[in-house]
């Protein structure tokens, strides 16, 4: 299937047996995307990694590597996004990031038209299976807030505003899938420079690569701006420890296409309101229509009308509506499925699902 080093099958196993997940191709494509990231060296490290982070000497005797060359090489790894490294009982512990949301994120700094084309095709050979699911979404919409009844009360976790709110460091990146779109001349008319990154911890993105540090008012500026061209804001799906905002559109996105493109319908996670029409005020005029990325609304008889079921919550329409007919509204409670509570929820849920043993969570 592949003449690449035999590292590169272990660490797409590795990959794949982890609650998150990874794309795997009959034609080996997934091989090919993995040799653009990691060094075969590198490659032989990770792939006897866990998620948790722990000693060199560790890692160094299950990959059968001298200790000093391995962790002169997770070095170089952690400065490429490809592991997370922190301060250990013995010194520096590494753990293997998962490929989404992790180290295919990270490569933007290198991320190139080769990369985006092995990622398109792997895209298109899996259908998203063995990433978009089973089990949680990686992400969930977060509404337009000025798009939500004024009555209904928005829990910390389900504001934009909310998130950023504890934060005291803020910066942006270019979005990846759309710079994979472009790359390979397929991109959109969507602004690029929009992902919010945000930490409780001050000068954190100062000197990052690909992280342009901004202040609060400017995070909330771009944010304001991606929801006037008509993106829709997704973060990681779990309550607490959210430290990003994405800005999605359906047509480079790799979570939204996996909904609009490759029917997963599970791939994104809606939020806790739906759209709701007032007949009297609607004009039938359209606007909302063209504003969906859901195909959620229609004017069969010159009044909008919802199909509830397709409908993700995302408040796009709200905004656009020139008669204001539209407003934002909470599910009924046997409809909200409130997301988990943490990241180790959520990797334990995932786990489950997937059948992935719960010592690899975090």
């Amino acid at each position: 299937m592949s003449d690449l080093p035999a590292v590169y099958e272990r660490l797409a196993d590795r990959l794949a047996n982890t609650p998150s997940g990874f794309l795997r191709s009959k034609k080996g494509t997934e091989l090919k995307l993995l040799a653009k990231m990691f060094t075969p060296e590198e490659a032989a490290l990770a792939g006897v990694m866990h998620l948790y982070q722990e000693g060199v000497a560790d890692i160094a005797a299950r990959a059968g590597v001298d200790e000093k060359v391995a962790h002169k090489t997770l070095k170089g790894m952690a400065r490429k996004g490809l592991v997370r490294a922190g301060r250990g009982k013995k010194g520096l512990a590494f753990g293997l990031l998962p490929f989404v949301v992790g180290s295919y994120e990270e490569s933007l700094p290198y991320f190139d038209q080769e990369m985006a084309q092995l990622f398109e095709d792997l895209m298109q050979e899996t259908q998203g299976e063995g990433l978009l699911g089973p089990g949680p979404a990686f992400q969930r919409v977060i509404p337009v807030e000025q798009s939500v009844d004024a009555s209904i009360d928005v829990l910390p976790y389900e504001g934009v505003s909310a998130l950023l709110d504890n934060a005291k460091a803020f910066g942006v990146r270019e979005c990846i899938c759309r710079k994979q779109k472009a790359l390979l001349g397929e991109g959109c008319d969507y602004p690029r420079d929009n992902c919010i990154s945000f930490a409780p911890v001050e000068g954190v993105f100062d000197g990052a690569e690909h992280i342009r540090p901004v202040d609060k008012e400017e995070a909330l500026r771009l944010l304001r701006e991606a929801e006037e061209a008509g993106l829709v804001h997704t973060v990681y799906n779990q309550q607490a420890d959210v430290y990003y905002i994405c800005n999605c559109c359906p047509c480079c996105c790799g979570i939204m296409r996996g909904m609009v493109e490759f029917g997963q319908a599970h791939a994104l996670a809606r939020s806790a309101f739906l759209a709701v029409v007032d007949a009297d005020e609607c004009t039938g005029c359209e606007a909302c229509v063209e504003r969906c990325h859901f195909e959620a609304l229609s004017v069969p008889e010159d009044v909008c009308v919802v199909d509830l079921m397709r409908c993700m919550g995302c408040g796009l329409c709200v905004s656009e509506c020139p008669s204001d007919a539209l407003r934002l509204v909470r599910r009924p409670l046997e409809e909200q499925a409130p997301p988990p509570e943490d990241h180790r929820t959520w990797q334990a849920e995932r786990a489950a699902a997937r059948g992935v043993p719960l010592e690899e969570l975090l």
